[in-house]
């Protein structure tokens, strides 16, 4: 968060008239609105693009009556599915936190309109062609948007168009022990810290926090258009020395809000939820709840009966292999870290010597490790080894794409995960994958030092908050290449 020294009250400030101080600028809810134009601009231009495109390919007659009526249905339902979510409330806060489902919710949003148009008899007249190519478009147009629109924002929000001037009430060291955390965690472009105030007497003075007087003067700068939003961070404050401080600050047109004690030493674990009409500090929250999950389900049972199919005579021909040149059984049960922190069996091609199998993972696999036989080198290399997961994931003790599960006694710097990463516990809040974020970001095979342990859980943990099907897709094809390209996998 930028620091404005410039905006330090002074007498000639105070009595500036605030028409002088004027200029265009919006707060960060100004997210939502321009969300939605971009929604609604994508289904427009995807109109006359689909149309050329129709004639072009198929040159037939369309009976503008059925498409107009499959149209407003489609449309209806997307806006219904956005609003549903909130994505139009969002702001910068919030933005890089949300999934966005916008192509999820048009492709839905087509199959209920299509729905609509068989229900109401309209079929014969309606073009599966011409509706097939519009929801291609429209998704396309919505996935090709993303990144110019985030540039848009962080052009609008780094020349002030957007933007908040942030003033904090409370100079005691505790508070200005929570401003300082805050203000090096923050990396909020449209924020612009401008100082703190206090009406408490003898205070110790802050070289590298402007102060900036009492609650009054915060009123006579807001007065002046100088704050925008007023963050009380005291430690224990009773309510009514709270009250107090409101009352003299109400009659100002500004927002005001209150960090909780707890807030700045937890964040940014946690979120703001109401609960009935009491807001609470939610510190961790169920992932892939109710549709989510059913969701996620679905996509495993799916995508697991079709590699099963795809992979079933590579995987018969790994176990004839494995038979004819090493004693033992074909398949390698290691207990693991599963789901709720549970031990899971997960199966394997056995790749190692009968009588060097490690069950607790008690030692990580290294290059040319001695433990790995001829064969399950080449199978380790290619990853044809955890093709047997597959049955993991019918089963329902894995997913297609998830954190890796670890083995029981798993170690880093002869340390064990739990003990050395923090963390490390809620990555197990989902069920394990076959493959994950972190392995297609450089992170498979053995992890040697603490920083490369810490990275992996950290992006465990990113992928289980931004979870959509569309980022399980783009690492199972990323996989597919790391497969063949990364020598990390030994």
């Amino acid at each position: 968060m930028p620091i404005n020294n410039e905006l330090r009250p002074s007498s000639r400030q105070t009595e500036r008239p605030a028409s002088m101080l004027a200029r265009v600028r919006f707060t960060s809810n100004i997210v939502g609105p321009l969300v939605f134009l971009r929604d609604m601009l994508s289904c427009a231009l995807s109109i006359p693009i689909a149309l050329i495109l129709y004639h072009w390919l198929f040159g037939d007659r369309l009976v503008l009556s059925v498409h107009l009526f499959a149209g407003t249905a489609m449309m209806g339902t997307f806006i219904l599915m956005r609003v549903s979510k909130d994505s139009y409330l969002q702001n910068l806060f919030t933005i890089n936190e949300r999934g966005d489902s916008a192509e999820f919710d048009a492709l839905m949003s087509g199959l209920v309109a299509t729905a609509l148009v068989f229900l109401a008899g309209m079929v014969e007249s309606f073009s599966r062609g011409l509706s097939t190519i519009y929801l291609g478009t429209t998704v396309l147009l919505l996935t090709a948007s993303r990144i110019p629109f985030r540039g848009l924002l962080a052009k609008l929000a780094s020349r002030g168009v957007i933007g908040q001037r942030i003033a904090f009430y409370g100079a005691d060291p505790d508070s200005i022990s929570g401003i300082r955390r805050l203000l090096s965690s923050s990396e909020l472009l449209h924020l612009s810290f401008i100082g703190v105030a206090d009406d408490r007497p003898k205070l110790q003075a802050y070289s590298d926090l402007p102060f900036l007087g009492g609650s009054e003067e915060l009123a006579n700068m807001a007065r002046d258009g100088l704050v925008d939003q007023v963050l009380i961070s005291v430690r224990n404050l009773p309510s009514a020395r709270l009250q107090e401080i409101m009352n003299r600050l109400s009659s100002v047109c500004i927002d005001i809000s209150l960090i909780p004690d707890q807030a700045v030493d937890l964040a940014p674990q946690y979120r703001v939820r109401l609960l009935g009409s009491v807001p609470v500090l939610t510190l961790w929250q169920r992932p892939w709840r109710d549709v989510s999950g059913l969701l996620k389900r679905f996509e495993d049972l799916l995508l697991a009966s079709i590699a099963l199919l795809v992979v079933l005579p590579v995987m018969a021909l790994s176990a004839l292999l494995i038979k004819l040149t090493s004693t033992g059984p074909v398949f390698f049960v290691q207990p693991r870290i599963g789901f709720n922190n549970e031990i899971i069996e997960v199966l394997k091609f056995r790749s190692m010597y009968l009588d060097d199998a490690d069950f607790k993972g008690l030692q990580t696999t290294t290059k040319k490790d001695p433990r790995v036989t001829p064969i399950g080198r080449i199978l380790r290399r290619l990853s044809i080894d955890e093709l047997p997961q597959l049955f993991n994931v019918l089963r329902g003790d894995m997913s297609m794409v998830g954190p890796r599960p670890h083995a029981t006694h798993m170690q880093v710097e002869d340390r064990y995960y739990q003990e050395a990463v923090k963390g490390y516990a809620g990555r197990h809040r989902v069920k394990p994958g076959i493959t994950g974020l972190a392995q297609v970001k450089g992170l498979r095979g053995e992890i040697r030092t603490l920083e490369r342990a810490k990275r992996r859980v950290e992006l465990d943990q990113q992928y289980i908050n931004q979870w959509s099907i569309w980022l399980d897709l783009w690492i199972l094809m990323l996989t597919l290449r790391a497969v063949f390209l990364d020598a990390d996998a030994y």
